[in-house]
Formats: C-alpha cells, structure tokens, sequence
C-alpha cells in the first residue's frame, strides 16, 4: 500500500542512484530548461497573464512534480492544453480567479490519487482525446493570428467566428515587420535542429529575433509595449476571494484537474514506452495535486505534465526525476538574474512558437486516421473537436464523455443482433500445456474497446515478450474502435521489435477491414493471419521447429 503512493525519486533514492546518472540528470536538466522557457513565458501570455507567471508555474511545479511524482522522467509546467481553458477563466472570473480555480483542481487532482482513479485514463476513448487536443490546437492558431500580422486591434471577440471576422476587417492595419518575424521565428523553430540539436529552435529564435529587433529598432509590439514591466522576484500572496462565490469555480476547477490529469497521465504513458518503465499513476496525479495547490500562492497558474519537455528529458539521457528538478533550478536562475531581457521579446515571435505548438498539437495523422475508420469513432472525434473550437473545451468534454458511453451501448446493440462466425474450428483447443515452449496463445475475449483496450495491451505485451511466437485468438472480437487499434498497433509494433512472430486466427471481416486501414495487418503479416486456430496452430508449430534447425 504505501508503495503504491510513494514518489518515485524516494524509492530511487533508497536504490540508490549511480554518480554518472545523477550526472547526465543534470545535464539532460539544463536542456529542458532552456526548452521550456521560452514555452513557459509563451504559455503564460496565450492564457492572459503576465509571461513572469509562467516561468513562476515551471519552477515551483515543475519542481514538485518531479519530487512527488509517480514518473521517473515527467517534466511539468504550464501546456498549451492549457491555453483555451485558462484563458477562459482569466477573461470570465479575473486573475484571481483563476488561482482559486487551480487551487480547487490541485484539491479535486489528489482526490483522484487518493481514490485511486489512476485508470481513469483507460476510459477516455481516443477519438475523444485527439478530437479536443486537435480543437485546442486550432484555437491556439486562431488567438495568434493578431500578433502574428500585427494587427491593431483593441478587444479582439472570444468567439471563434468572430474572432477571425475581426481578423479579415482589419487586415489593413497589418505590420509587415511584425509577418516577417513571425515568419523567420517559425523556420528558425522548425529547420534549427538540423544545424543543433542541443538547443532548441524556439530559444535561438528569441534570442537571435529580440536582438534585431533591439538593434533595428523595429515598429513591432513587444512584452513590454503589451504588459509594462515584469517583476523576477518570487512573493508568495493569497488570492482574494469572497467565500459565497466559491461554488462559482467548481466547474472550471474540475475541468482544470480533468484536463491535467489526462494529460499528465498521458505522457507518462509515452515516457514509460521511451525508457521501458511503469509510472504509478495514483502518486502522479497526487503530485500534480500538490503542485497546483502550491503554485498559485506563488503567483502561478495551473501545470501538468508536459508530452515534448517529458520526451526532451528522456533523449538527452534524463532517467530519474533529478532531471526535473534540475530544470526548475535553471528557470529558477534565469528569473531571478535575466527575467529583464524579457520584456524585450516581441510578441511576433510568441506568435510564431505559438503557431508551431498548435501544429505539433494537431494530431492530424490520427485525426485522419480516425476519420477512415468506423462512424462511431468519427462521431466522437468531430462532435469534440467542433465542441471545443466554437463552443468551449468543458462542453466538449462533458458531451463527449456522454455520447462515447451511448455510442458504445448502440455498438454493442448492434453487435448482440449479429451472428459472427467465430470459428471453423472442428477440435477448440483450450489447453496448451502440450505446445511448445516458445509458443504462446492468447485469447481476446471480447470487443476491443476503449474500455479494456489498454489492459488487453499489456496482457498481449507480457504475454508476447515472455516467448518467440505468439498466438492471439480473436474469435470473440466483435469489433475494434480506434482506441483499441491505436493500442493494438503501438503493443504489437514494440513486439514485432522485440523479435516475437504474431499469428491470429479466427479475426472476422470487419475486424479484418479495420486492421487493415491502420496498417496493422502489414505489422502482423498477411500471411500469419488464419481464419482458424488449428491452421495457425500448425504454422506455429512449422516456425518453432525452423527455429531449432
């Protein structure tokens, strides 16, 4: 029990930790850092505060959630996730607002841990995940748009049409130095790495772009023209608030811990696949609890765990949550001593690392691969994603939640008034003792769905690295939406690496068809796909005794 709260940098500690890993930690620590600055002040201006208040998030978070965290590599701080919901908040509640929302959701985040809601991840389908992070995307792009032209204008609509109507009636007051900026900002983002990969292109980009602008004096707006002066200094206030409006916040805060807790659990996912570990999710979502309690009386906002800084640590050799801290350290340091050169960074260039963000965001190859599958997969994915671009992110994710759960049940429904033919088989075969010991079967006993679709996968994953050949038996699968095939194809791709030959046997045609549309049918091998399990059974056989030879 107490194993399955504690942070994973007290149990490395007791380990023990090698001099030389400490070392790369560090190391892989002060790229991050360098990483998420120039993110943390962009971040923080999107959502309507001052660019201080999210190096401020980077630092007292980040910290926190590498020292309590269930991650041995997850970086936290402000995510453009974020951006639309924040904002939000700033415009509707104020600033102080939004400090007792995060404050509310740090709160709601541990009680997530405490109850154990840890797998709570499994049952966001993807089609729903992609469809907001995709809307997201689209409103990040939308809001930039003013200062990427250098349009004047005073009160830009939160509405999404109106927003861009603005845009296009004002196109005469655009800033062509302010385009430019944008546009060299985004090549820079983009085309840097192949001159360096140890410093990111958005900070050569601040760095080189502010200096010009400096030196040439250009017409554009920068932090200082838009927010006056920042403050470097770390106070600690409490937000004012009147204890009969406290209700007010419940919906925004629960939206904040739902939003943050899926996405922090998400990259943890994608940094246990990178290093081959297992996270504790109970004691991350405690972690990031924590975190967004603490941060606002520092004058922070929200934070979660952040995909790109999380896989940023993971290739520059950061293994255990010092890397993380290290991180903090380096902002921590940069605030405190350089957090006056900021004021000179144009706003253009936010713009365009902005833009960049928004793109890598997207999810366009699975938001189209979604949209080549089933109807019911793509229902939710548009219904969530134009939820969240013309409506607001907390609608799209309630109605989302909901019209997966009664797509499901018409699925299902669907499924009970078919006759599937399961299997020819003449003899089922149900005990395998007798088969060989490289041989493994394994048999789905079901749909594949977001439900059971990531327990399936860890089964078929340990089931398929423990021996040379493995069977999986899919008579009783109905069908497979695109949570299970996104999966499916991660699990059996990291199995074909491993060196383990798939056979399946009893697959339908409609399973068939959807396999075949995500090019899982070219993972497994058109060839090892047999409508019966004796036929596969026998080419197993035929492949282990090759083996021995």
């Amino acid at each position: 029990m107490a194993n399955l709260f504690a942070p994973k940098f007290f149990t490395l500690l007791k380990q023990g930790i090698p001099k030389e890993q400490i070392f790369a930690d560090m190391m892989a620590g002060v790229i991050v850092g360098i990483v998420a600055l120039p993110l943390a002040i962009a971040f923080a201006v999107a959502s309507g505060v001052s660019p201080e208040k999210g190096i401020i998030t980077a630092v007292v978070a980040g910290f926190l959630i590498s020292f309590l965290g269930g991650s041995r590599v997850q970086i936290g701080g402000p995510t453009g996730a974020f951006i639309v919901i924040l904002y939000a908040i700033v415009q509707e509640y104020g600033y102080d607002g939004l400090l007792i929302s995060t404050i509310m959701a740090g709160i709601i985040l541990i009680l997530f841990g405490v109850l154990r809601f840890g797998s709570l991840l499994r049952y966001f389908p993807q089609p729903l995940i992609v469809g907001f992070t995709s809307g997201i995307a689209v409103v990040i792009f939308s809001t930039q748009i003013k200062d990427a032209l250098g349009l004047n204008i005073e009160n830009l609509p939160s509405d999404f049409f109106s927003k861009w109507a603005a845009y296009f009636q004002n196109l005469d007051t655009l800033n062509i130095y302010a385009l430019a900026i944008t546009i060299v900002t985004i090549l820079i983002t983009i085309y840097s790495k192949h001159i360096t990969t140890k410093i990111p292109g958005a900070f050569i980009a601040i760095i080189v772009l502010t200096v010009v602008v400096s030196v040439f004096e250009f017409p554009v707006t920068t932090i200082e023209t838009f927010f006056g002066n920042i403050n470097g200094d770390i106070q600690i206030s409490l937000p004012h608030f009147e204890w009969s409006n406290l209700t007010t916040y419940i919906v925004p805060a629960f939206v904040i811990a739902l939003l943050g807790g899926v996405e922090s659990l998400l990259s943890a996912v994608v940094a246990d696949g990178m290093i081959g570990c297992k996270h504790r999710s109970n004691t991350e979502l405690i972690a990031q609890g924590v975190a967004n309690i603490v941060t606002p009386f520092f004058g922070g906002i929200a934070a979660t765990g952040a995909i790109a800084r999380t896989a940023t640590n993971v290739k520059n050799g950061g293994r255990t949550p010092i890397a993380g801290m290290t991180h903090a350290i380096v902002l921590l340091f940069i605030m405190l001593f350089f957090i006056d050169y900021a004021k000179l960074i144009p706003m253009a260039v936010l713009a365009g690392i902005l833009i960049v963000v928004s793109f890598n965001m997207s999810e366009y190859k699975s938001f189209f691969s979604i949209l080549r599958g089933s109807p019911y997969d793509y229902i939710i994915l548009l219904t969530t994603f134009l939820l969240t671009v013309i409506v607001d992110l907390t609608v799209a994710i309630q109605i989302g939640i909901v019209l997966a759960a009664l797509l499901f049940m018409k699925r299902m429904a669907n499924v009970d008034g078919k006759k599937f033919v399961q299997s020819d088989d003449p003899d089922d075969i149900d005990n395998y003792a007798s088969l060989p010991s490289c041989i493994a079967v394994y048999e789905i006993g079901g749909p594949l769905f977001f439900a059971s679709a990531k327990q399936y996968a860890q089964q078929i994953q340990e089931s398929g690295v423990a021996c040379d050949i493995l069977i999986l038996r899919m008579r009783y699968v109905n069908f497979i939406d695109a949570t299970a095939l996104h999966n499916f194809k991660e699990t059996l791709s990291l199995l074909r690496e491993n060196g383990t030959t798939i056979l399946t046997s009893g697959t339908n045609d409609e399973v068939f068809s959807d396999l075949d549309k995500n090019k899982i049918v070219s993972i497994i091998g058109e060839g090892n796909m047999h409508k019966t399990f004796p036929r596969a059974l026998q080419h197993a056989k035929t492949l282990a005794s090759e083996m021995e030879v």
